[in-house]
């Protein structure tokens, strides 16, 4: 089954033909990030008309990669909620038309669904052996094990979602005010650092003291998170090391940072950032017991801090949970001419009773159009309806429960 999967949510136009949920023909992205980088963020009625230039070319150009006309394609899908109203209107409008004019069923998809869902997609289903990649192959492995919790974090999301099956979503954690994208965003506005703030924490984070400033890690009871509170510590803990009042204006305090105070912050944010994640995903863990896997999902998932030190906290538990069992496993993880395969890593985690952990393929952890075709693959193998294109709405705010 070829499903064409269109996504216009905020400043990303994209669209892809993804083949039985997981095998991606083609992948055209084009980005507005060069339009918003001088505001420091998305402008949503220029991210609308930005859409409306593109979205056409796009499209034809994701059939073309794939090698197929539209005799090929089995279904369109959308995003339809959540995102910016405007964006939403154009990606919807051209989905519905496109469907009518073809005559193809049209599947209405919620975002985060679709960020779930890049995990289980694949660059090249098939190696030179005739069989699965062994990374892809232990990714979707881990994807595939069911019930599991899924970290859906990015600029607009920060949620902990069980899924007992396909299609079936509960959050069990979410953010009381900024998502952690936003707050990257917000602290790299303070920073001077350009935007994203994701990618460019990460950045000059490499040249910084982690440990140089302490941040507070926020108080909030469950599985539910708060960023609001981290951003605004940043902003006092960057006035306090400069001497500089309470009412100095955020916009100039990066006129008065040298360039290693700004990479000890962006180290320092970083870190705890990453560390309130990981808190709360091994708590829900516990709460958890019976989650066979987890899987990280949206823009934040791709920060290599969090990947890293994922792997490094698992690791661990690995150790623990190992000895006794198979002897010291310590040099089994830590010898660096004997350490496992990615792969090799997964089997171990899943023979020592612990779930398995999965991040989307790099470059699709930002929004794009496979995601979209592959969660509506699975919305079709569970029964799910195509939607009228004459009656579909659109939801700039909505639970991915609903």
């Amino acid at each position: 089954m070829k499903i064409l999967g269109i996504e216009t949510s905020c400043d990303e136009t994209a669209a892809a033909v993804v083949e039985d949920g997981k095998n991606i023909l083609s992948n055209v992205v084009v980005s507005q990030i060069d339009i918003f980088a001088e505001y420091g963020g998305v402008i949503p009625e220029v991210a609308a008309r930005s859409h409306l230039e593109v979205i056409m070319p796009v499209i034809e150009k994701s059939l073309k990669d794939a090698k197929c006309t539209w005799d090929d394609i089995d279904a369109i899908a959308v995003t339809h909620a959540p995102g910016l109203l405007g964006s939403l209107l154009i990606g919807t409008l051209t989905a519905r038309t496109l469907a009518i004019l073809h005559d193809k069923p049209l599947y209405a998809v919620h975002h985060l669904k679709s960020h779930v869902y890049a995990n289980w997609l694949v660059e090249n289903e098939k190696s030179t052996s005739g069989g699965l990649q062994s990374n892809e192959g232990a990714r979707l492995k881990s994807a595939n094990a069911f019930p599991l919790l899924a970290m859906v974090i990015s600029g607009g999301h920060t949620q902990i979602l069980y899924m007992p099956a396909h299609n079936d979503f509960k959050i069990i954690g979410t953010t009381h005010d900024d998502a952690i994208g936003e707050c990257f965003d917000k602290v790299a506005k303070i920073l001077g650092l350009p935007y994203p703030g994701g990618p460019s924490i990460s950045e000059a984070a490499k040249n910084g003291d982690e440990n140089r400033y302490h941040l507070p890690h926020p108080k909030v009871e469950g599985l539910n998170f708060s960023f609001s509170g981290l951003k605004t510590a940043v902003l006092r803990a960057v006035q306090k090391e400069l001497s500089l009042p309470i009412s100095h204006p955020s916009h100039d305090l990066k006129n008065h940072l040298s360039a290693q105070q700004v990479a000890d912050f962006a180290a320092s944010f970083e870190k705890t950032a990453v560390d309130i994640l990981l808190e709360k995903l091994k708590k829900a863990l516990e709460l958890h017991p019976d989650a066979k896997s987890v899987v990280f999902a949206g823009g934040v998932s791709a920060n290599q801090r969090l990947q890293r030190a994922t792997d490094t906290v698992f690791s661990e538990e690995y150790k623990r949970s190992a000895a006794g069992v198979q002897g010291d496993p310590k040099s089994f993880f830590e010898d660096s001419k004997t350490r496992a395969s990615a792969p090799e890593r997964y089997l171990q985690k899943k023979l020592l009773g612990s779930p398995l952990v999965a991040f989307p393929l790099p470059g699709l952890s930002g929004d794009n159009g496979a995601m979209v075709a592959a969660a509506a693959y699975y919305e079709i193998k569970s029964g799910v309806k195509p939607t009228d294109p004459y009656k579909l709405n659109i939801y700039p705010r909505i639970s991915i429960e609903n």
